[in-house]
Protein backbone atom coordinates (compact mmCIF):
# COMPACT_ATOMS: atom_id res chain seq x y z
CA UNK A 1 0.00 0.00 0.00
CA UNK A 2 2.91 2.41 0.73
CA UNK A 3 4.65 1.90 -2.27
CA UNK A 4 1.71 2.26 -4.21
CA UNK A 5 1.03 5.31 -2.61
CA UNK A 6 4.40 6.71 -3.13
CA UNK A 7 3.64 5.71 -7.33
CA UNK A 8 0.93 7.71 -7.25
CA UNK A 9 2.29 10.80 -6.02
CA UNK A 10 5.84 10.14 -8.55
CA UNK A 11 3.37 9.70 -11.01
CA UNK A 12 1.19 12.96 -10.34
CA UNK A 13 4.28 14.88 -10.17
CA UNK A 14 5.74 13.86 -13.35
CA UNK A 15 2.31 14.11 -15.00
CA UNK A 16 1.83 17.52 -13.69
CA UNK A 17 6.18 18.66 -14.48
CA UNK A 18 5.51 17.15 -18.19
CA UNK A 19 2.58 19.38 -18.45
CA UNK A 20 4.00 22.32 -17.25
CA UNK A 21 6.95 21.15 -19.93
CA UNK A 22 4.56 21.30 -22.42
CA UNK A 23 2.61 24.39 -21.21
CA UNK A 24 6.21 26.12 -21.50
CA UNK A 25 7.31 25.17 -25.26
CA UNK A 26 3.52 26.23 -26.21
CA UNK A 27 4.29 29.70 -24.86
CA UNK A 28 7.38 30.15 -26.17
CA UNK A 29 5.67 28.86 -29.69
CA UNK A 30 3.18 31.86 -29.41
CA UNK A 31 5.54 33.84 -28.08
CA UNK A 32 7.97 33.50 -31.41
CA UNK A 33 4.72 33.35 -33.51
CA UNK A 34 3.81 36.55 -31.81
CA UNK A 35 7.59 38.34 -32.08
CA UNK A 36 7.85 37.25 -35.79
CA UNK A 37 4.17 38.99 -36.57
CA UNK A 38 5.62 42.19 -34.71
CA UNK A 39 8.82 42.33 -36.87
CA UNK A 40 6.81 42.33 -40.12
CA UNK A 41 4.82 44.83 -38.30
CA UNK A 42 8.09 47.16 -37.80
CA UNK A 43 9.17 46.51 -41.25
CA UNK A 44 5.70 47.22 -42.49
CA UNK A 45 5.20 50.78 -40.73
CA UNK A 46 8.60 51.58 -41.67
CA UNK A 47 8.03 50.94 -45.64
CA UNK A 48 4.56 52.68 -45.15
CA UNK A 49 6.02 56.18 -46.28
CA UNK A 50 7.58 54.38 -49.04
CA UNK A 51 4.23 53.50 -50.29
CA UNK A 52 2.32 56.63 -50.33
CA UNK A 53 5.55 58.30 -51.63
CA UNK A 54 5.52 55.91 -54.62
CA UNK A 55 1.64 56.13 -55.48
CA UNK A 56 1.74 59.54 -55.17
CA UNK A 57 4.77 59.44 -58.09
CA UNK A 58 2.98 56.93 -60.08
CA UNK A 59 -0.55 58.64 -59.73
CA UNK A 60 0.82 62.10 -61.12
CA UNK A 61 2.76 60.83 -63.77
CA UNK A 62 5.64 62.83 -63.25
CA UNK A 63 8.05 63.02 -65.81
CA UNK A 64 11.21 61.33 -64.57
CA UNK A 65 14.66 62.92 -63.98
CA UNK A 66 16.81 60.22 -65.90
CA UNK A 67 15.83 57.39 -68.19
CA UNK A 68 18.16 54.50 -68.45
CA UNK A 69 18.27 51.75 -70.56
CA UNK A 70 18.68 48.51 -68.22
CA UNK A 71 18.10 45.25 -70.34
CA UNK A 72 17.84 45.13 -74.76
CA UNK A 73 17.26 42.42 -76.43
CA UNK A 74 16.67 42.03 -80.56
CA UNK A 75 15.49 38.65 -82.24
CA UNK A 76 15.08 38.32 -86.13
CA UNK A 77 13.46 35.42 -87.54
CA UNK A 78 12.82 34.75 -91.88
CA UNK A 79 10.03 32.84 -93.06
CA UNK A 80 10.82 30.95 -96.24
CA UNK A 81 7.04 30.76 -97.24
CA UNK A 82 5.82 33.89 -96.81
CA UNK A 83 9.48 35.80 -97.83
CA UNK A 84 9.26 38.13 -94.49
CA UNK A 85 11.45 38.76 -91.71
CA UNK A 86 9.95 39.44 -88.15
CA UNK A 87 12.00 41.65 -85.81
CA UNK A 88 11.24 40.71 -81.89
CA UNK A 89 12.59 43.84 -80.01
CA UNK A 90 12.12 43.80 -75.58
CA UNK A 91 13.41 46.65 -73.48
CA UNK A 92 13.35 47.02 -69.84
CA UNK A 93 13.88 50.86 -68.97
CA UNK A 94 14.55 52.34 -65.30
CA UNK A 95 12.92 56.08 -65.16
CA UNK A 96 14.20 57.46 -61.98
CA UNK A 97 12.50 60.34 -60.14
CA UNK A 98 13.82 62.73 -57.37
CA UNK A 99 10.85 62.70 -54.27
CA UNK A 100 11.71 65.28 -51.32
CA UNK A 101 12.46 63.65 -48.26
CA UNK A 102 8.91 64.40 -46.38
CA UNK A 103 8.22 61.24 -44.88
CA UNK A 104 11.61 60.50 -44.11
CA UNK A 105 14.06 61.66 -41.02
CA UNK A 106 17.03 59.86 -42.40
CA UNK A 107 19.35 63.33 -43.02
CA UNK A 108 18.91 63.28 -46.65
CA UNK A 109 17.04 66.35 -48.97
CA UNK A 110 15.61 63.86 -51.64
CA UNK A 111 14.87 60.57 -52.06
CA UNK A 112 15.79 58.52 -55.57
CA UNK A 113 12.65 55.95 -56.61
CA UNK A 114 13.17 54.07 -59.44
CA UNK A 115 9.78 52.99 -61.51
CA UNK A 116 10.65 49.86 -64.16
CA UNK A 117 9.39 49.81 -67.62
CA UNK A 118 8.91 46.55 -70.25
CA UNK A 119 8.65 47.65 -74.00
CA UNK A 120 7.94 44.80 -76.11
CA UNK A 121 7.89 45.88 -79.68
CA UNK A 122 7.10 43.08 -82.71
CA UNK A 123 7.86 44.45 -86.78
CA UNK A 124 7.23 42.15 -90.01
CA UNK A 125 9.62 43.28 -92.98
CA UNK A 126 8.71 42.27 -96.71
CA UNK A 127 11.94 41.05 -97.99
CA UNK A 128 12.56 41.38 -102.23
CA UNK A 129 12.24 38.13 -103.69
CA UNK A 130 14.67 39.61 -106.60
CA UNK A 131 17.75 40.84 -104.76
CA UNK A 132 17.49 39.55 -101.23
CA UNK A 133 16.75 43.23 -99.64
CA UNK A 134 14.53 44.15 -97.03
CA UNK A 135 12.14 47.01 -97.60
CA UNK A 136 12.75 49.34 -94.54
CA UNK A 137 9.25 50.26 -93.98
CA UNK A 138 7.34 47.47 -91.80
CA UNK A 139 4.12 46.42 -92.96
CA UNK A 140 2.87 45.33 -89.45
CA UNK A 141 3.76 47.12 -86.04
CA UNK A 142 3.30 45.49 -82.96
CA UNK A 143 3.87 47.61 -79.38
CA UNK A 144 3.17 46.42 -76.03
CA UNK A 145 3.86 48.98 -72.64
CA UNK A 146 3.84 47.18 -69.27
CA UNK A 147 5.02 48.77 -65.81
CA UNK A 148 7.02 46.47 -63.60
CA UNK A 149 5.73 47.39 -60.22
CA UNK A 150 7.10 44.56 -58.17
CA UNK A 151 10.41 45.19 -59.62
CA UNK A 152 10.30 48.43 -59.03
CA UNK A 153 9.50 48.36 -55.51
CA UNK A 154 12.05 45.08 -54.96
CA UNK A 155 14.64 47.90 -56.16
CA UNK A 156 13.45 50.83 -53.56
CA UNK A 157 13.91 48.17 -50.86
CA UNK A 158 17.13 47.50 -51.56
CA UNK A 159 18.00 51.15 -51.87
CA UNK A 160 16.02 51.66 -48.85
CA UNK A 161 17.35 49.16 -46.60
CA UNK A 162 21.16 50.10 -47.73
CA UNK A 163 19.88 53.94 -46.73
CA UNK A 164 18.74 52.89 -42.85
CA UNK A 165 21.57 50.06 -42.38
CA UNK A 166 24.20 52.24 -40.19
CA UNK A 167 20.96 54.53 -38.99
CA UNK A 168 20.59 54.63 -35.29
CA UNK A 169 17.06 52.37 -34.12
CA UNK A 170 15.47 54.73 -32.02
CA UNK A 171 14.90 57.16 -35.15
CA UNK A 172 13.37 54.02 -37.41
CA UNK A 173 11.21 53.48 -34.60
CA UNK A 174 10.11 54.44 -31.00
CA UNK A 175 9.10 52.64 -27.70
CA UNK A 176 5.57 53.35 -27.46
CA UNK A 177 4.99 51.94 -30.94
CA UNK A 178 7.12 48.96 -29.96
CA UNK A 179 4.98 48.36 -26.68
CA UNK A 180 2.09 48.62 -28.42
CA UNK A 181 2.95 46.63 -31.19
CA UNK A 182 3.61 43.78 -28.68
CA UNK A 183 0.47 44.22 -26.41
CA UNK A 184 -1.78 44.33 -29.52
CA UNK A 185 -0.32 40.73 -30.80
CA UNK A 186 -0.07 39.09 -27.43
CA UNK A 187 -3.54 40.31 -26.70
CA UNK A 188 -4.21 38.10 -30.06
CA UNK A 189 -2.37 34.90 -29.41
CA UNK A 190 -3.83 35.16 -25.36
CA UNK A 191 -0.63 35.78 -23.80
CA UNK A 192 -1.90 38.14 -20.49
CA UNK A 193 0.67 38.43 -19.28
CA UNK A 194 3.66 41.29 -17.41
CA UNK A 195 6.37 41.79 -20.40
CA UNK A 196 9.46 43.79 -20.43
CA UNK A 197 11.11 44.39 -24.46
CA UNK A 198 14.33 45.41 -25.63
CA UNK A 199 15.88 46.08 -29.13
CA UNK A 200 19.40 44.81 -29.05
CA UNK A 201 22.57 46.20 -31.90
CA UNK A 202 24.38 43.04 -31.75
CA UNK A 203 25.24 42.59 -28.65
CA UNK A 204 24.70 46.06 -27.01
CA UNK A 205 21.21 47.65 -25.73
CA UNK A 206 19.76 50.41 -27.74
CA UNK A 207 17.49 53.29 -26.03
CA UNK A 208 14.65 51.15 -27.51
CA UNK A 209 13.57 49.37 -24.41
CA UNK A 210 11.31 49.08 -21.44
CA UNK A 211 12.85 50.27 -17.56
CA UNK A 212 13.08 47.10 -15.87
CA UNK A 213 14.46 44.45 -18.73
CA UNK A 214 16.98 42.07 -18.27
CA UNK A 215 18.68 39.72 -20.88
CA UNK A 216 18.12 36.73 -18.88
CA UNK A 217 19.41 33.66 -21.42
CA UNK A 218 17.26 31.00 -20.05
CA UNK A 219 13.90 33.00 -19.97
CA UNK A 220 14.80 35.77 -22.80
CA UNK A 221 13.10 35.37 -26.16
CA UNK A 222 14.07 37.27 -28.75
CA UNK A 223 13.72 37.58 -33.07
CA UNK A 224 15.84 39.60 -35.32
CA UNK A 225 14.16 42.89 -37.21
CA UNK A 226 14.92 45.35 -39.40
CA UNK A 227 16.05 42.33 -41.76
CA UNK A 228 17.49 43.08 -45.33
CA UNK A 229 16.99 41.63 -48.66
CA UNK A 230 19.28 38.13 -47.65
CA UNK A 231 17.11 38.19 -44.55
CA UNK A 232 20.45 39.40 -41.98
CA UNK A 233 19.95 41.79 -39.13
CA UNK A 234 22.37 43.51 -36.73
CA UNK A 235 19.10 43.95 -34.66
CA UNK A 236 17.02 41.94 -32.33
CA UNK A 237 13.89 42.40 -30.28
CA UNK A 238 14.22 40.41 -26.72
CA UNK A 239 11.35 40.09 -24.91
CA UNK A 240 11.34 38.76 -20.86
CA UNK A 241 8.69 37.57 -19.15
CA UNK A 242 8.87 38.31 -15.29
CA UNK A 243 5.89 36.45 -14.07
CA UNK A 244 6.50 33.72 -16.60
CA UNK A 245 6.41 30.74 -14.67
CA UNK A 246 3.67 31.64 -12.25
CA UNK A 247 1.94 32.50 -15.43
CA UNK A 248 2.08 28.44 -16.89
CA UNK A 249 1.15 27.57 -13.40
CA UNK A 250 -1.81 29.48 -13.29
CA UNK A 251 -2.81 27.88 -16.71
CA UNK A 252 -2.55 24.42 -14.77
CA UNK A 253 -3.61 25.41 -11.35
CA UNK A 254 -7.00 23.68 -11.42
CA UNK A 255 -5.50 20.42 -12.27
CA UNK A 256 -2.86 21.19 -10.03
CA UNK A 257 -5.59 21.98 -7.46
CA UNK A 258 -7.77 18.98 -7.64
CA UNK A 259 -4.42 16.36 -7.97
CA UNK A 260 -3.22 17.71 -4.67
CA UNK A 261 -7.19 17.55 -3.44
CA UNK A 262 -7.54 13.66 -4.25
CA UNK A 263 -3.89 13.01 -3.48
CA UNK A 264 -4.42 14.28 -0.09
CA UNK A 265 -8.04 12.72 0.17
CA UNK A 266 -5.92 9.34 -0.62
CA UNK A 267 -2.98 10.09 1.83
CA UNK A 268 -5.67 11.14 4.62
CA UNK A 269 -7.65 8.14 4.15
CA UNK A 270 -4.18 5.43 3.93
CA UNK A 271 -2.86 7.26 7.11
CA UNK A 272 -6.01 7.04 8.71
CA UNK A 273 -6.16 3.27 7.67
CA UNK A 274 -2.67 2.60 9.17
CA UNK A 275 -3.32 4.74 12.70
CA UNK A 276 -6.37 2.27 13.35
CA UNK A 277 -4.26 -0.31 12.34
CA UNK A 278 -2.09 0.62 14.97
CA UNK A 279 -4.73 1.70 17.16
CA UNK A 280 -6.35 -1.71 17.34
CA UNK A 281 -3.18 -3.05 18.03
CA UNK A 282 -2.52 -1.24 20.69
CA UNK A 283 -5.83 -1.61 22.10
CA UNK A 284 -5.65 -5.39 21.55
CA UNK A 285 -2.32 -5.47 23.75
CA UNK A 286 -3.54 -2.95 26.24
CA UNK A 287 -7.15 -5.42 26.93
CA UNK A 288 -4.34 -8.36 26.74
CA UNK A 289 -2.44 -6.94 29.25
CA UNK A 290 -5.55 -5.65 31.43
CA UNK A 291 -7.43 -8.98 31.23
CA UNK A 292 -4.31 -10.60 32.66
CA UNK A 293 -4.27 -8.02 35.47
CA UNK A 294 -7.83 -9.04 36.56
CA UNK A 295 -7.04 -12.28 36.16
CA UNK A 296 -4.54 -11.93 38.62
CA UNK A 297 -6.40 -9.32 41.00
CA UNK A 298 -9.51 -12.02 40.92
CA UNK A 299 -7.79 -14.98 41.45
CA UNK A 300 -6.04 -13.62 44.68
CA UNK A 301 -9.62 -13.10 46.48
CA UNK A 302 -10.90 -16.16 45.19
CA UNK A 303 -8.30 -18.06 46.23
CA UNK A 304 -8.19 -16.48 49.83
CA UNK A 305 -12.22 -17.11 49.97
CA UNK A 306 -11.33 -20.61 49.21
CA UNK A 307 -8.87 -21.25 51.83
CA UNK A 308 -11.53 -19.51 54.14
CA UNK A 309 -14.41 -21.80 53.32
CA UNK A 310 -11.83 -24.88 53.42
CA UNK A 311 -11.23 -23.90 56.79
CA UNK A 312 -14.07 -23.50 58.30
CA UNK A 313 -15.75 -26.62 57.35
CA UNK A 314 -12.42 -27.90 59.44
CA UNK A 315 -13.97 -30.03 62.08
CA UNK A 316 -11.60 -28.13 64.41
CA UNK A 317 -12.34 -24.63 63.82
CA UNK A 318 -16.28 -24.85 62.81
CA UNK A 319 -16.54 -24.76 66.52
CA UNK A 320 -14.46 -22.13 67.15
CA UNK A 321 -16.95 -18.81 66.59
CA UNK A 322 -13.87 -16.16 66.69
CA UNK A 323 -11.89 -18.11 63.98
CA UNK A 324 -15.17 -18.31 61.92
CA UNK A 325 -16.21 -15.02 62.41
CA UNK A 326 -12.96 -13.70 61.58
CA UNK A 327 -12.72 -16.08 58.00
CA UNK A 328 -16.29 -14.87 57.43
CA UNK A 329 -14.76 -11.21 57.79
CA UNK A 330 -12.19 -12.31 55.25
CA UNK A 331 -14.57 -13.47 53.13
CA UNK A 332 -16.47 -10.54 53.21
CA UNK A 333 -13.50 -8.58 52.51
CA UNK A 334 -12.12 -10.26 49.34
CA UNK A 335 -16.20 -9.75 48.13
CA UNK A 336 -16.24 -6.26 48.75
CA UNK A 337 -12.89 -5.83 47.08
CA UNK A 338 -13.97 -8.04 43.81
CA UNK A 339 -17.10 -6.08 43.77
CA UNK A 340 -15.12 -2.83 43.48
CA UNK A 341 -12.89 -3.99 40.67
CA UNK A 342 -16.49 -4.85 38.49
CA UNK A 343 -18.10 -1.56 40.12
CA UNK A 344 -14.75 0.49 39.19
CA UNK A 345 -15.21 -1.30 35.45
CA UNK A 346 -19.22 -0.19 34.96
CA UNK A 347 -18.44 3.12 36.25
CA UNK A 348 -16.31 3.65 33.90
CA UNK A 349 -18.68 2.02 31.07
CA UNK A 350 -20.95 4.33 32.22
CA UNK A 351 -19.19 7.40 31.68
CA UNK A 352 -18.23 6.43 28.57
CA UNK A 353 -22.02 6.26 27.50
CA UNK A 354 -22.78 9.60 29.81
CA UNK A 355 -24.90 7.54 32.10
CA UNK A 356 -23.47 8.25 35.15
CA UNK A 357 -25.89 11.03 36.85
CA UNK A 358 -23.53 13.43 38.81
CA UNK A 359 -25.12 15.52 41.42
CA UNK A 360 -23.16 18.63 42.05
CA UNK A 361 -23.37 20.81 44.85
CA UNK A 362 -21.56 23.30 46.98
CA UNK A 363 -18.26 21.50 48.66
CA UNK A 364 -15.37 22.74 50.30
CA UNK A 365 -12.17 20.91 48.40
CA UNK A 366 -9.83 21.16 51.71
CA UNK A 367 -13.10 19.09 53.48
CA UNK A 368 -13.14 16.40 50.82
CA UNK A 369 -9.11 16.29 50.61
CA UNK A 370 -9.45 15.54 54.53
CA UNK A 371 -11.85 12.93 53.85
CA UNK A 372 -9.68 11.06 51.33
CA UNK A 373 -6.75 10.92 53.56
CA UNK A 374 -8.74 9.52 56.06
CA UNK A 375 -9.63 6.32 53.54
CA UNK A 376 -5.85 5.92 52.78
CA UNK A 377 -3.80 6.71 56.04
CA UNK A 378 -3.42 3.15 57.76
CA UNK A 379 -2.22 1.76 54.70
CA UNK A 380 0.18 4.66 54.65
CA UNK A 381 1.17 4.57 58.89
CA UNK A 382 1.54 0.44 58.29
CA UNK A 383 4.31 1.26 55.28
CA UNK A 384 6.28 3.75 57.71
CA UNK A 385 5.09 6.39 55.45
CA UNK A 386 3.27 9.92 55.87
CA UNK A 387 1.05 12.03 54.37
CA UNK A 388 1.04 15.78 54.99
CA UNK A 389 -1.05 18.69 54.01
CA UNK A 390 -0.15 22.31 53.20
CA UNK A 391 -3.61 24.08 52.48
CA UNK A 392 -2.74 27.29 51.85
CA UNK A 393 -5.74 28.00 49.43
CA UNK A 394 -7.78 31.11 51.48
CA UNK A 395 -10.94 29.67 49.56
CA UNK A 396 -11.72 26.21 48.47
CA UNK A 397 -15.33 26.49 47.51
CA UNK A 398 -16.11 24.33 44.39
CA UNK A 399 -19.50 22.75 42.69
CA UNK A 400 -17.99 19.31 43.16
CA UNK A 401 -20.26 15.50 43.40
CA UNK A 402 -19.15 14.74 47.08
CA UNK A 403 -18.51 11.04 46.33
CA UNK A 404 -16.80 10.93 42.48
CA UNK A 405 -14.39 13.77 43.65
CA UNK A 406 -13.66 11.93 47.10
CA UNK A 407 -12.57 8.92 44.73
CA UNK A 408 -10.44 11.16 42.23
CA UNK A 409 -8.77 12.23 45.22
CA UNK A 410 -8.17 8.82 46.98
CA UNK A 411 -7.42 7.18 43.05
CA UNK A 412 -4.44 9.60 43.22
CA UNK A 413 -2.86 9.10 46.62
CA UNK A 414 -3.80 5.02 46.04
CA UNK A 415 -1.57 5.59 43.04
CA UNK A 416 0.78 7.66 44.96
CA UNK A 417 1.36 4.73 47.63
CA UNK A 418 1.07 2.00 45.24
CA UNK A 419 4.09 3.11 42.85
CA UNK A 420 6.50 3.82 46.07
CA UNK A 421 8.48 1.32 45.95
CA UNK A 422 9.68 2.59 49.56
CA UNK A 423 7.78 4.17 52.50
CA UNK A 424 5.10 6.32 50.85
CA UNK A 425 5.92 10.00 51.46
CA UNK A 426 3.00 12.43 50.04
CA UNK A 427 2.46 15.81 50.06
CA UNK A 428 -0.80 17.51 49.13
CA UNK A 429 -1.01 21.09 48.39
CA UNK A 430 -3.88 23.83 47.52
CA UNK A 431 -3.61 27.44 46.49
CA UNK A 432 -5.42 29.93 45.07
CA UNK A 433 -4.68 31.06 41.49
CA UNK A 434 -7.06 34.02 40.29
CA UNK A 435 -10.70 32.37 39.88
CA UNK A 436 -9.06 28.35 40.32
CA UNK A 437 -8.09 26.80 43.07
CA UNK A 438 -5.19 24.26 42.36
CA UNK A 439 -5.07 21.03 44.13
CA UNK A 440 -1.29 19.50 43.82
CA UNK A 441 -0.74 15.91 45.09
CA UNK A 442 3.33 14.78 45.18
CA UNK A 443 5.14 12.11 45.84
CA UNK A 444 8.65 10.86 46.13
CA UNK A 445 8.03 7.11 44.48
CA UNK A 446 9.31 5.41 41.02
CA UNK A 447 8.11 8.41 38.70
CA UNK A 448 6.96 7.48 35.02
CA UNK A 449 8.79 8.85 31.12
CA UNK A 450 7.30 11.04 29.51
CA UNK A 451 5.86 8.67 26.86
CA UNK A 452 4.00 7.73 29.81
CA UNK A 453 2.57 10.95 31.10
CA UNK A 454 1.05 11.43 27.84
CA UNK A 455 -1.21 8.72 28.13
CA UNK A 456 -1.35 7.86 31.78
CA UNK A 457 -4.74 9.06 31.06
CA UNK A 458 -5.89 7.06 28.95
CA UNK A 459 -8.45 3.76 29.55
CA UNK A 460 -6.84 0.34 30.21
CA UNK A 461 -3.37 1.60 30.20
CA UNK A 462 -1.00 0.84 32.35
CA UNK A 463 2.70 0.86 32.08
CA UNK A 464 4.08 -2.10 30.40
CA UNK A 465 6.06 -4.19 33.11
CA UNK A 466 6.04 -7.61 30.94
CA UNK A 467 4.05 -10.71 33.54
CA UNK A 468 5.55 -8.74 36.70
CA UNK A 469 2.92 -7.36 38.32
CA UNK A 470 3.99 -6.47 41.42
CA UNK A 471 1.20 -3.39 41.31
CA UNK A 472 -2.42 -4.47 41.33
CA UNK A 473 -3.99 -2.87 39.17
CA UNK A 474 -6.14 -2.87 35.89
CA UNK A 475 -5.62 1.19 34.48
CA UNK A 476 -9.16 2.73 34.69
CA UNK A 477 -8.55 4.79 38.01
CA UNK A 478 -6.71 7.56 36.49
CA UNK A 479 -8.94 6.90 33.45
CA UNK A 480 -12.08 7.55 35.78
CA UNK A 481 -10.37 10.63 37.71
CA UNK A 482 -9.68 12.40 34.24
CA UNK A 483 -13.17 12.01 33.12
CA UNK A 484 -14.58 12.98 36.55
CA UNK A 485 -12.59 16.30 36.55
CA UNK A 486 -13.30 16.99 33.07
CA UNK A 487 -17.36 16.73 34.05
CA UNK A 488 -16.20 19.20 36.59
CA UNK A 489 -15.11 21.92 34.44
CA UNK A 490 -11.47 21.25 35.64
CA UNK A 491 -7.90 20.38 34.06
CA UNK A 492 -5.58 17.43 35.25
CA UNK A 493 -2.08 16.81 34.30
CA UNK A 494 1.25 15.20 35.65
CA UNK A 495 4.67 16.24 36.13
CA UNK A 496 7.47 13.73 37.03
CA UNK A 497 10.54 12.13 36.13
CA UNK A 498 11.71 8.46 36.72
CA UNK A 499 12.78 7.61 39.67
CA UNK A 500 12.07 10.74 41.36
CA UNK A 501 8.57 10.82 41.77
CA UNK A 502 5.24 12.89 40.51
CA UNK A 503 3.10 15.91 41.22
CA UNK A 504 -0.45 15.38 40.22
CA UNK A 505 -2.39 19.31 39.66
CA UNK A 506 -6.21 19.24 39.14
CA UNK A 507 -7.49 22.99 38.66
CA UNK A 508 -10.96 23.26 39.63
CA UNK A 509 -13.21 26.93 39.11
CA UNK A 510 -13.91 28.49 42.52
CA UNK A 511 -17.83 28.93 43.51
CA UNK A 512 -18.26 32.59 45.14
Amino acid sequence: MSLSLIGIIFVQAFFINNTLKNEGKQFTSDVKRSLISVSRGIEDKELLSYDRLYKEVVKNGRTPDTTEIRQLLIYDSFDEETNQTIRFRNAISEESFKVPALFFDIGTDSISISRFTNKSETKVYERSAIDGKINLNPIRKFTDYSTLDDISRLHYKMGYHKVYKNYPVYKRISNEEVSELLESQFAISGINTAFEYAIYDKDLSTKIRSENFELNPESTIGIPVFMDTENKSDYSLYVDFPERRKYLLSSILGMIVLSIIFTSIIILAYSSAIYQLIRQRQISQIKTDFINNMTHEFKTPIATINLALDSIKNPKIINDNEKVMRYLRMIKDENKRMHAQVENVLRISKLEKNELNISKERVKLHDLVEDAITHVELIVEDRKGYVKTHLNADKSSVLANETHFTNVIVNILDNAIKYSDNAPKIDVYTENIGTNILLKVSDQGNGMSKQVQKRVFEKFYREHTGNVHNVKGHGLGLAYVKRIVDDHQGHISVESEKGKGSTFIIKLPLIS
